[in-house]
């Protein structure tokens, strides 16, 4: 079970990403563009994801994974750090990563996860 720590671990193996602390959250932001929110007081990511995947994870398991808001045809989604392995948080955080990132910068990456 990750821990928030974990989380920005793997958000930092991320190119051109800042993470923002404000006053109950961090805002986790790639190239200027949101693409993650963390809480740490009840141990939970918000990640973008796409509105398909948005649908799945919280049909799957709702227990883990719950609608956070949808907004410019993507579904955020709050993901409970208990409920996932930090192997799946990897793949959560790249892919909200990928979906916000200047398509450069992506390509560039390619398909290498966060570890």
């Amino acid at each position: 079970m990750p821990t928030t720590d974990d989380a920005l671990a793997l958000v930092a193996q991320l190119d051109d990403v800042v993470v923002h602390q404000n006053a109950r959250y961090r805002v986790i932001q790639v190239a200027g563009r949101t693409f993650g929110y963390l809480w740490e007081p009840t141990r939970t990511v918000g990640l973008k994801q796409t509105l398909v995947e948005q649908a799945a994870l919280v049909g799957e398991r709702p227990e883990v994974f719950e609608v956070q808001f949808t907004a410019g045809g993507f579904g955020w989604v709050v993901v409970h750090l208990e409920g996932v392995e930090r192997s799946e948080l990897a793949e959560l955080v790249f892919e909200a990563w990928r979906l916000t990132a200047p398509p450069e910068l992506a390509l560039a990456r390619g398909d290498r996860l966060p570890v």
